[in-house]
């Protein structure tokens, strides 16, 4: 099965394809730039460099969330774009999920954190068992101070993923619970990822038609979060 995927749920914007558990193209930016400037000329060199199409393609998957939420509403509608001119089924991706496909080899607990700043991150664990990845807690935004009391209780080694990863593991070991974060290499989200967790997701049955596809944002946007803190309703519709 032939997957391509899309990244945009950071500061870097990254594609790929994958087929079968192999990497066959992959391309990653990080210096700076929009993601609706890099998105999709990153796509299209990768797939011209590669001799690949869109119409070669059996699954389309983009990391659907947590994340910047502009970043998210950027990779999602692309890929929702991208999915109904062909006709493809669509995966989206958890962001954690994905990033935890860095730490395959890892025998202990994988904590995924992205920075979700006011002293939380974006977060779920898991654990490789077999050659499957194991989901230990759904995806949620959690302050770090509940997740140390969390993983007090688990004695395991534990490896810290994302970008939040330094500022998750000071936060541990200063509070008595050792871990160290992944490699700089291994560390960040990628499409790659997107694509083996999309094809996991395939092989279970959870696909979505370009329709269905939404981004999973877990908390308010700070716009929508004010509006609550002046004691407003957070869309318009709801004022009438």
């Amino acid at each position: 099965m032939k997957v391509l995927a899309l990244e945009t749920s950071a500061k870097s914007v990254s594609v790929a394809v994958t087929e079968d558990g192999k990497v066959l193209a992959s391309s990653y930016q990080n210096i700076g730039l929009t993601h609706s400037v890099t998105l999709m000329p990153l796509l299209d060199g990768m797939l011209k460099n590669a001799g690949l199409s869109l119409a070669d393609m059996e699954l389309l998957a983009v990391a659907a969330g947590p994340g910047s939420f502009t970043g998210l509403r950027i990779g999602v509608s692309a890929l929702k774009g991208l999915a109904w001119a062909e006709d493809k089924p669509c995966c989206g991706v958890s962001t954690l999920e994905a990033m935890a496909q860095n730490a395959r080899t890892f025998d202990g607990t994988v904590v995924c954190a992205m920075d979700a700043r006011r002293s939380q991150v974006y977060n779920a664990l898991f654990r490789w068992e077999g050659g499957a990845l194991l989901r230990l807690c759904p995806d949620r935004a959690i302050g770090l101070e509940e997740l140390t009391e969390e993983l007090l209780t688990d004695p395991s080694p534990k490896l810290v993923v994302g970008d939040g990863a330094q500022l998750c593991c000071d936060y541990l070991t200063a509070h008595g619970i050792p871990c160290r974060p992944a490699p700089e290499n291994m560390r960040y989200q990628s499409a790659v990822g997107v694509a083996l967790a999309a094809e996991d997701m395939a092989h279970r049955g959870e696909t979505v038609s370009s329709r269905e596809l939404v981004p999973t944002y877990l908390r308010l946007s700070q716009a929508e979060r004010e509006r609550l803190a002046r004691g407003l309703p957070i869309t318009l519709e709801r004022e009438k």
